[in-house]
């Protein structure tokens, strides 16, 4: 059984590694792991495409309820979709239980292999990655407490968040 008393809160650009690196430091360190966008699909029947078809708005609604109900599973990995920082109240939602990293992997390496056909926001171009990251970066960057650079192996991001954890253990209530 895991130390870790509060939630691991992974934040990021869609195609950074959030939720393969939430479900190895999950198991790594012995909790749950949740991936919101997976969570709304299973919850509510329909994909996230489907979803977005009845509007952008209809889809964060689903993913702020999503997001008060995972940051009640404590202690657990939590992996957010990307635009869940475009929204305060998902971020104060998973602060009082958990601590905020910020998964920065480099936009060049995400618009190389992102499969754009799973993710409605992009609607089949690349370029949107680098609109949504000029409107985001900055939203990363003030809501967590933590960041990290994926620009190497899985492993590795794993470690240095393992590192964080490991490094903060009052603040994480271990």
């Amino acid at each position: 059984m895991s130390s870790v008393k509060k939630n691991i809160v992974l934040i990021g650009m869609p195609g950074c590694g959030k939720t393969t690196i939430g479900r190895k430091l999950a198991k790594k360190i012995g909790v749950k792991f949740y991936d919101s966008d997976n969570y709304i699909e299973v919850t509510t029947g329909k994909s996230i495409p489907e979803i977005f078809q009845n509007g952008e708005d209809s889809f964060r609604q689903l993913e702020t309820e999503t997001i008060r109900k995972l940051a009640q599973e404590t202690p657990c990995v939590i992996s957010t979709g990307g635009g869940v920082v475009k929204k305060v109240e998902n971020i104060e939602a998973l602060k009082e239980n958990g601590i905020i990293i910020f998964i920065n992997r480099p936009i060049e390496n995400i618009v190389k292999n992102i499969n754009i056909k799973k993710r409605p926001l992009l609607k089949d171009k690349k370029e949107t990655l680098y609109k949504l990251y000029d409107e985001r970066i900055d939203l990363y960057k003030r809501y967590c407490d933590y960041e990290i650079t994926n620009n190497s192996s899985i492993y590795s991001a794993v470690n240095k968040i393992e590192f964080i954890i490991n490094s903060n253990r009052k603040e994480i209530g271990m």
